[in-house]
């Protein structure tokens, strides 16, 4: 079996250190970071994606294929860097105030970047201004907020409150998502766009960077 058919399995399969391995395997034969990212590493997790879709895996099967996309880049990303690759866009993402849940927020970004973002996580319990120095920071295309519990839903509206008083609404997309979260609610704060699941987030980030 080829290593980039090999590389796909360990990826679909949750094999964090055997996907690293082959990943630096595929480099020493001189494969190209952005290759082993668009020809491997995509379809692998809307692989993972499907699979998640027909009931075929739940959200540890998930969790693991996203170590193993994390694991996967961490040899690949400097490369990007270094050759000034350009990502298919840049999200900054975090969980809102209040709110110290990340897991859900942690394998949505695994999947992300997977799906070649660059992603800029400011962890949890982040506050309003944080994002926004986050946002002037690194200029992104989309800020993702996570909340989990019922009652840190509003800090998102907070968060977007502060995004559109520091004058930074029109030039950024905003994504929320978590499990009280939903899609009226999304629509009543002003968010661009809203997953139900990880591979949705994923979905409603490559639309909204392609509009």
């Amino acid at each position: 079996m080829a290593r980039s058919e090999e590389l796909f399995d360990a990826i679909v399969d949750g094999k964090a250190a055997l996907a690293q391995s082959l990943v630096g395997d595929l480099l020493a034969a001189g494969a190209a970071p952005m290759v082993i990212i668009s020809d491997t590493l995509i379809p692998a997790m809307d692989e993972v994606g499907q699979l998640f879709q027909d009931e075929e895996y739940f959200v540890p099967e998930l969790m693991m294929a996203g170590r193993a996309m994390k694991a996967a880049m961490e040899p690949l990303r400097p490369l990007m860097v270094a050759s000034g690759a350009k990502p298919a866009g840049v999200v900054v993402a975090g969980t809102v105030k209040g709110d110290l849940h990340d897991i859900g927020k942690n394998l949505v970004l695994s999947m992300l970047e997977g799906s070649g973002f660059k992603v800029i996580d400011l962890g949890t319990d982040v506050p309003p201004a944080k994002f926004v120095e986050a946002i002037r920071l690194n200029q992104p295309d989309i800020l993702c907020l996570s909340a989990l519990l019922t009652v840190t839903m509003l800090a998102m509206k907070a968060t977007i409150d502060a995004v559109v008083a520091a004058g930074l609404r029109d030039g950024i997309k905003i994504m929320v998502g978590g499990a009280p979260v939903h899609e009226k609610f999304a629509k009543e704060i002003g968010a661009d766009g809203f997953g139900v699941t990880a591979t949705d987030a994923v979905a409603v980030a490559r639309s909204l960077v392609a509009a």
